[in-house]
């Protein structure tokens, strides 16, 4: 690198860390109506689709092809991508930004693109459900994790300079409960979500009884943050945006979780003396169920992702006094001085 360059930090790596992030969630969406209409079977053969190479698959038969089919195909095409973008990321890290941390990093995210692919394969293989459960759990981990990447590699990661805030301390302990509450909350939901249909009924009413607690939880849990950021002593609208956001997205997953319920099991039994509920009948796989429910699962990980991204945020301010970035607004970079690189 020339001396002169040697404070110049390349926007490849967030370049492309957010362009992993923007196509892992719609793969998130995929892998959810995947579940929501049992296509996971749809291809019986692992990693190619019906003895062909995956990126090779008639096109003109994949778009014709059953709708279990099409979905579970361009779930796997999406996770390919995902997989390609992972090795570009380590690749523009490794040649842009050698950082040992960073480079660690960018291998952790491969690391996980690779595991979760291995745990699809596996799933179709040997078609075992705790295996689909583990791969509906590792999908949202990778999708937060990438969250992180998306602030670690930004410039307002590397522009920060020292600050002092009353309650920063707090405002980073609260940030990564609630991250580790959503996350708690999504494990719950895909046991939920695939338990075996030889189970005894308790073992699905547990866990819906303690996926509801923890949405009591994590609903209380979400404002704080919100509430502790109104206290700081700076104007950190990026901050405040973000735990802003995430007690929203609670509030539309408390809506979509109950719309997932109605749909997949009916009103509740004491609603039956009401004419709407009393005449509803569950539409086993139709439009209105499959879209409530992969949107409340995508949701869930974006609660998840958006608040890592408020987690590391506030970890970088407050932690060891590294203080606000040069950036008033989590997206406004001050373009009066150059980006440096930063020795953390």
């Amino acid at each position: 690198m020339e001396p002169h360059q040697a404070n110049q930090v390349s926007p490849w790596p967030h370049r492309l860390a957010v362009a992993l992030a923007l196509v892992t969630f719609p793969l998130i969406w995929a892998g959810g109506l995947v579940t929501t209409y049992d296509a996971g079977m749809a291809v019986p053969d692992w990693p190619g689709t019906y003895g062909y190479n995956l990126f090779r698959y008639p096109w003109q038969t994949w778009l014709a092809a059953p709708w279990d089919l099409f979905i579970e195909h361009a779930h796997r095409l999406m996770g390919a991508t995902a997989g390609l973008l992972s090795i570009a990321l380590v690749v523009a890290v490794w040649l842009t930004d050698r950082r040992p941390w960073l480079v660690a990093a960018s291998l952790g995210a491969l690391a996980l693109v690779v595991i979760q692919g291995l745990l699809g394969g596996a799933r179709v293989l040997l078609d075992e459900r705790l295996i689909a459960m583990i791969h509906g759990c590792l999908g949202p981990l990778f999708f937060a994790y990438l969250g992180g990447l998306v602030v670690a590699t930004s410039r307002c990661w590397q522009a920060a300079s020292a600050f002092e805030s009353t309650g920063g301390e707090k405002m980073v302990r609260l940030a990564w409960i609630t991250a580790g509450l959503a996350y708690g909350q999504l494990i719950l939901g895909a046991v939920v979500r695939h338990v075996p249909l030889s189970s005894a009924p308790a073992v699905f009413r547990i866990a819906l009884i303690l996926h509801l607690l923890l949405a009591a939880t994590l609903t209380i849990q979400s404002v704080r943050p919100l509430l502790q950021s109104r206290r700081l002593q700076l104007n950190a609208r990026g901050l405040r945006t973000l735990s802003l956001i995430v007690p929203t997205l609670v509030a539309i997953q408390l809506l979509l979780g109950a719309g997932t319920y109605v749909a997949k099991y009916a009103f509740p039994a004491w609603l039956d003396q009401f004419a709407f509920a009393a005449g509803y009948v569950v539409q086993e796989k139709s439009l209105g169920q499959s879209l409530i429910t992969t949107s409340h699962v995508a949701n869930g990980s974006l609660i998840l992702f958006v608040s890592v991204l408020l987690a590391m945020r506030s970890t970088r301010l407050f932690s060891r006094g590294a203080g606000i970035p040069a950036c008033h607004s989590f997206w406004q970079i001050r373009r009066s001085a150059p980006p440096r690189r930063a020795a953390a």
